[in-house]
């Protein structure tokens, strides 16, 4: 007799089908430079998004009505005729989302782990960028392997986005042997590669592991292209619950952590807390959008939430 798969918990692994199943609830986002006025892109140190670029198509002879600020002066003087120049909007514009499936992410205390929380945020957001027209790829990272796809305008390539995502997901396993953890700086450097202007960045991590040299990486991104930040956390990164007790592994060493101890359960808040106030540091320097994920939370909820539409807050 055939063995029967087991059934997924969505709360653990995130499968293809469950990732798929999110794209109608992606239709009220909206990564356009308009927002709603609650929007958290709207805040006052958070830039607004610029949208799609301008594509220089011709230097022509002035006409009557045209935008006196299109005179291009260099070719006025030179020729003695007023010329403007022309530019069309770019048809489409890459989007490029960076996601964290790394073995700091498979923890979670309340409802998602904080990997599930990132692939679903990072599939709705994947799915409504194709809606409106915009090429999708995405960096998709773990702790030994960094898969690279470069932004295309097809369903295709939102498929494969959002498959590659999910095989990332599932692979994740509570005895995973991790000698090494994949530095965040890696997956950054890959975006700079394939992101060199004009593309939309999203990045969905728990920001584990970040030092100078990220700060540099992700202000070098943000010059040219439009970076937004979703810090994925787990509600015990700001308290952890009384009479919490895990085990953490580095992959060879283990240690019990219990939230009885005062002390221990201090050095451990303070600990996330450090890693992710860091992110949102740089929404002050670098005015950089930082849009703060919670594992205890649902996903699409949250993300209503934070672009101030409705059915967000429950």
């Amino acid at each position: 007799m055939p063995e029967v798969p087991r059934k997924t918990d969505p709360r653990i692994h995130t499968d293809l089908a469950h990732l798929r199943r999110l794209a109608g609830s992606a239709r009220a986002l909206s990564f356009l430079p308009r927002q709603p006025a609650r929007s958290a892109f709207n805040g006052r140190h958070a830039s607004r998004l610029r949208g799609r670029g301008l594509n220089f198509e011709e230097l022509r002879n002035y006409q009557v009505g045209d935008d006196p600020r299109t005179i291009d002066w260099k070719v006025t003087a030179r020729t003695g005729e007023p010329h403007v120049r022309v530019y069309t909007e770019e048809r489409d514009r890459p989007a490029l989302l960076l996601v964290d499936q790394r073995m700091s992410m498979f923890y979670g205390t309340q409802l998602n782990m904080k990997s599930v929380t990132a692939a679903e945020a990072a599939a709705l957001a994947a799915t409504r960028i194709r809606a409106q027209g915009d090429r999708v790829g995405g960096v998709i990272f773990s702790d030994d392997e960094v898969a690279e796809l470069r932004p295309r305008a097809s369903n295709l390539a939102l498929n494969r986005f959002i498959s590659t995502l999910s095989e990332a997901n599932c692979r994740l396993r509570a005895d995973l042997d991790v000698p090494v953890s994949m530095p965040l700086n890696r997956p950054l450097e890959a975006a700079a590669r394939i992101a060199t202007t004009g593309n939309l960045i999203l990045v969905f991590s728990d920001f584990g592991e970040v030092d100078d040299q990220t700060e540099r990486l992700v202000r070098r991104l943000a010059q040219h292209n439009d970076v937004i930040l979703f810090p994925v956390t787990d509600p015990s990164a700001t308290r952890l619950p009384d009479d919490f007790r895990v085990v953490a592994s580095d992959g060879q060493l283990q240690v019990e952590l219990d939230s009885a101890d005062g002390d221990i359960r201090h050095r451990v808040e303070d600990a996330f807390g450090a890693r992710i106030n860091r992110a949102i540091g740089w929404t002050r320097t670098y005015g950089i959008p930082v849009l703060p994920l919670s594992a205890g939370r649902e996903t699409l909820r949250q993300l209503l939430d934070l672009m101030g539409l409705p059915g967000g807050r429950r």
